[in-house]
């Protein structure tokens, strides 16, 4: 969203001295049909910047202040990564305005004005963002009405959409469309045939319309001119449309061009029945997007040239932060580093890695560190023929850890003739510290980080705390002491300040670098443990912009979400997790909240996939506990429950000490009906450390013990 700095046209002059007792007006954003719209200061939240919007005056007596105010709570309750969320509302001195986050980023409009065209990549993503929040709007009672480029933002990857304020909930003033005073709402070009005629009831499709619209005008360049009968709308066909357009159209996937005329067509009936299935036919239509035009990858671990465990352990942290710096190139598919690590048993068959991963390329290499000199040797391998495509062989001083990974990137890169931006080139060539001893104990941390067991966390932070004595203004470690020390604080709370440690250090991430996604990230999650919910929502999606490969933001805010109550936000946040990086957690997580929102269908597919997930994490790692117990869960889940015993048999065994892991057999004690087994349990693994009451007080896994007075003791009040 781009400042302006002359005044909007016909805005009134006294705006500044109107708002002065909680926001500061800095500039004109722009003005439309219905509000002027003012980047603006927040004085009562730390001058956080916000939009705000203040409604025209004949907007607002059509509307009606007591009618606007009433609408705009039903909007406020709208939570939703791909919706742009209500701050604040009201009316001052007979002006009614709301208030939204200031997002850092362009309109769709803006964008569609850019020379470069959109991808078909990027046309199916923002419709399926808008989609998706459209979906979840409609299925509590709110519809958008105005569904135009305008009210689109783009920052980064994601699509979210804006201006829920104006939209009428469909239980409210009798669902009609005309305001009463003949201002109806929406937008020519993009209003549905019944919105437009003014009296006609309008529901949810009415939405629908105008996102084929939108969709229509990002692959033609211009608004649709003409209606779909119900013939064309079913074959699946724009008709009528210039030759240009026609090339246009026939330049895509059929698939897209069939979403758009079904959502083109002029009766109601004859388009989806509901956002949710149109956004299921744009998934339908990415893979075929991605399929011809995106090549794909897997880095493996390094190998260790010696009996070292320190070599090993360095050999994977240079695979991982290989594989982070790679999935910033959007040209480029790379599998997740579960997928990837399973696959080092079949490093010596990369057309099986090939064929079980879906890629193209294999990236498969050694290391060996001598005292202060390092050997790596690369090779990229095409799984379709194993011929080597690239190799190369780097003998260099340690300090040269981070230069020498950024290399292997970039000539990944060229050997593949992708074309890259640019911010990702310079992504790619970016050194979070110039300290190899520090990046080094960095690398190392981060593999004891992902074991997400409390010594494992206790050690990853002492790695980073040492990484951080040899430079301290290494940002990225102390995020990660902020990340451990929040986990710790979560599962195992106890007289150690792990809260306020979270506090300082991801405090200190974000002074050193304020543009790391991964400082912001776990910002988020500190404050999110600090149950200051809106501030984290807010660094959570700062992170995402910042980095639209950011796994951790999706992550904690998924974890917010189920702990809030949020159930539906929860699984979606938990799904895009998994979707960044393959993890067992956010794969089982998922099917966790979907059972406790009460969509079984939806549960048991989740647990399908956790299952399979788990498999093959616990093929890298067989003595991860935590893995164990959600693959036991989820086989109980599944009507398997010898098999789910078992594996939480095994999971006791390995680490019988740690409070998560009992804390999960519990949780099938309790999904076999043994409640005082379940109880004794549960007894015991908050003996042990775990803490987190909010968390046992929704998890469905437990839920045959609510009602017991054991139970509402354990949990409190949470």
């Amino acid at each position: 969203m781009h400042l302006s700095e002359p005044p909007v046209i016909g805005a009134p002059e006294h705006l500044q001295q109107v708002f002065s007792d909680r926001y500061s007006l800095e500039g004109a954003v722009g003005e439309g049909g219905m509000a002027w719209v003012f980047l603006a200061r927040d004085r009562k939240h730390a001058d956080r910047r916000v939009a705000l919007k203040v409604l025209r005056p004949e907007v607002a007596s059509a509307l009606g202040s007591q009618r606007f105010l009433g609408e705009i709570r039903i909007a406020a309750a709208l939570s939703h990564p791909h919706i742009v969320p209500m701050f604040d509302s009201g009316e001052q001195d007979g002006l009614l305005y709301y208030v939204m986050p200031f997002v850092e980023g362009v309109t769709l409009r803006e964008r569609l004005r850019a020379a470069t065209p959109l991808s078909v990549d990027e046309i199916v993503r923002i419709a399926g963002d808008i989609a998706s929040a459209l979906a979840y709007a409609h299925g509590r009672g709110v519809i958008h009405r105005d569904i135009k480029p305008e009210n689109i933002m783009l920052a980064g990857d994601e699509a979210m959409v804006t201006d829920f304020g104006i939209a009428r909930a469909v239980h409210a003033g009798g669902g009609g469309n005309d305001t009463g005073s003949g201002l109806v709402l929406g937008t020519p070009g993009y209003m549905s045939p019944e919105q437009a005629s003014g009296i006609l009831d309008v529901d949810a499709r009415a939405d629908l319309f105008s996102l084929g619209c939108v969709v229509y005008e990002m692959v033609v360049g211009a608004r649709p001119r003409t209606l779909l009968d119900r013939e064309a709308a079913r074959a699946g066909t724009v008709a009528g449309v210039s030759d240009d357009a026609r090339r246009r159209l026939d330049s895509v996937p059929r698939a897209l061009e069939a979403v758009i005329a079904r959502s083109l067509a002029v009766f109601p009936e004859e388009r989806y029945a509901s956002a949710t299935e149109l956004a299921s036919a744009l998934r339908a239509v990415e893979p075929l997007a991605r399929r011809s035009v995106q090549p794909a990858i897997a880095i493996l671990p390094f190998q260790s040239l010696r009996e070292s465990s320190a070599d090993t352990q360095l050999g994977e942290g240079l695979a991982e932060e290989i594989t982070n710096l790679l999935t910033r190139v959007r040209a480029l598919r790379v599998a997740s580093r579960t997928a990837a690590f399973a696959a080092r048993e079949h490093r010596g068959d990369p057309r099986r890695i090939g064929r079980e991963l879906h890629v193209e390329n294999v990236l498969d290499g050694s290391v060996a560190q001598h005292g202060d000199e390092l050997r790596v040797t690369v090779q990229l391998v095409d799984t379709n023929d194993a011929c080597v495509r690239w190799s190369a062989t780097y003998d260099r001083p340690m300090r040269e850890l981070l230069a020498i990974q950024n290399e292997v990137a970039l000539g990944v890169v060229q050997t593949l003739q992708l074309t890259i931006s640019g911010a990702e080139h310079v992504a790619l060539g970016r050194l979070p510290t110039l300290d190899p001893t520090a990046y080094e104990y960095y690398v190392r941390g981060r593999q004891f980080f992902h074991q997400a067991r409390k010594k494992s966390l206790e050690y990853a932070r002492e790695l980073f705390t040492r990484a951080i004595e040899a430079d301290p203004g290494f940002a990225l470690a102390h995020a990660g002491i902020a990340d451990c020390s929040s986990l710790l604080h979560m599962y195992y709370p106890s007289a150690e300040p792990a809260l306020e440690q979270a506090d300082r250090s991801s405090q200190r991430a974000l002074a050193l670098n304020p543009d790391l996604a991964e400082a912001h990230a776990a910002r988020g999650f500190a404050l999110f443990q600090l149950k200051r919910h809106d501030e984290a929502a807010a660094e959570f999606q700062t992170a995402i912009r910042l980095d639209p490969m950011q796994f951790e933001a999706r992550y904690f805010c998924a974890r917010q979400c189920f702990q809030r109550g949020q159930l539906t936000e929860a699984a979606r946040w938990f799904e895009e997790a998994a979707r960044v990086r393959e993890s067992t957690e956010a794969r089982f997580f998922a099917a966790q909240a979907y059972e406790a929102d009460g969509l079984h269908d939806e549960a048991m597919a989740a647990y399908r996939t956790a299952l399979v997930v788990s498999e093959r994490h616990l093929l890298l790692q067989p003595d991860d506990p935590r893995a164990a117990t959600m693959r036991a869960v989820a086989l109980c889940r599944l009507g398997r429950l010898a098999e789910g015993l078992e594996w939480a048999r095994r999971a006791l065994a390995i680490d019988p000490e740690d409070a998560g892991v009992r804390y999960n057999v519990a949780c099938l004690f309790a999904l076999e009906g043994r409640a005082e087994e379940a109880l004794d349990c549960l007894e015991e693994c908050v003996r042990l450390g775990f803490g987190n009451t909010e968390w046992i007080a929704r998890d469905p896994d437990v839920a045959s013990l609510h009602g017991h007075p054991r139970f509402a003791a354990l949990v409190g009040s949470a």
